[in-house]
């Protein structure tokens, strides 16, 4: 049997008073401890153990299981808990827009082949999210491409020479190690025998900083190291570094990895370095490159996007 005050409390509705409780609460929940919570908000244990009571109380609804030096969600809290979040998340979404309802609009941005495929590209989601009212269009080339022509609006250059006429800005540095699939490795015994890379087929960017770089990359490595090598005898050349990775991981020699372009490839096994202590910095740094009289804040969100990024 039901009394007033538990009627009353099994149908109290919320109110401004428990959006900070409720913020406790969000905060205990997301670090399943008091604990975690109260450091995120500069409060004690005890107050947002207080606060949560409360709520609890005021809401008729018991939101924790308190446990020895732990708590966990009950059923009812999870659900709570669920709403609040998705309600932030909703929240947080009609800010940006609103922040960003000037940022509207198509953005053209040009980029080297390989940085987009294996640097931009899968990181490009968070960009949508952030501007969801920008409409990207991302070409490709090895060119220098004339911007005017071509409507871009923003380059991405990996050489040590930056283009005449454009601003550039330095977006990140780069680094060479020579990568090759773990197959390829065993099979010439490549692991810490640096004598074994004359055996091999070298696998290289012709177009790595300029039109036709040929093997440049593997050059300036060996040169680093004081290392002779044959590279044009025993080599497979494309325009492309990422494909000279794909043929790397299919066994077809051993490329000269670009770092920033091949981390993720090395962290699932795909790739190995087998002279992992010979790698070198590059001369060449990854840039952006405008016209000088941009005045478009879509270019600015997208460097400063990008910037963040790196």
């Amino acid at each position: 049997m039901y009394t007033e005050d538990s009627y009353l409390a099994r149908n109290r509705l919320l109110n401004s008073y428990q959006l900070s409780k409720l913020h406790t609460f969000e905060a205990a929940a997301r670090h399943s401890s008091f604990a975690m919570a109260a450091d995120e908000l500069s409060l004690s244990p005890s107050a947002v153990s207080h606060r949560i009571n409360g709520l609890e109380e005021e809401l008729g609804i018991k939101l924790f299981q308190r446990f020895h030096r732990k708590i966990e969600l009950t059923p009812e809290g999870q659900r709570v808990y669920w709403a609040l979040k998705s309600s932030l998340e909703y929240l947080n979404q009609e800010i940006l827009e609103i922040k960003n309802q000037e940022l509207s609009g198509n953005l053209t941005v040009y980029s080297r082949p390989s940085i987009a495929q294996c640097w931009l590209v899968p990181k490009l989601a968070d960009f949508g999210r952030q501007y969801p009212s920008i409409s990207l269009n991302i070409l490709t080339g090895n060119e220098n491409v004339n911007f005017r022509g071509y409507g871009i609006d923003l380059a991405i250059y990996f050489d040590d020479i930056t283009p005449e006429k454009l601003a550039c800005q330095h977006l990140m540095d780069e680094s060479m190690v020579p990568v090759c699939s773990p197959e390829y490795a065993r099979q010439h015994q490549l692991q810490g025998n640096i004598h074994n890379l004359k055996h091999c087929t070298l696998l290289h960017d012709r177009q790595a900083w300029s039109y036709d770089s040929d093997t440049d990359e593997w050059s300036s490595w060996a040169e680093h190291f004081n290392l002779t090598l044959d590279a044009d005898r025993h080599s497979m050349g494309f325009d492309r570094s990422d494909l000279a990775i794909i043929a790397a991981i299919n066994h077809a020699g051993v490329a000269m990895g670009r770092k920033k372009l091949v981390n993720k490839r090395l962290a699932n096994n795909e790739l190995v370095t087998p002279f992992p202590e010979m790698e070198v910095m590059c001369e060449q740094r990854y840039y952006i490159a405008t016209l000088p009289e941009r005045r478009d804040p879509k270019i600015d969100a997208f460097i400063g996007w990008l910037k963040a990024v790196v």
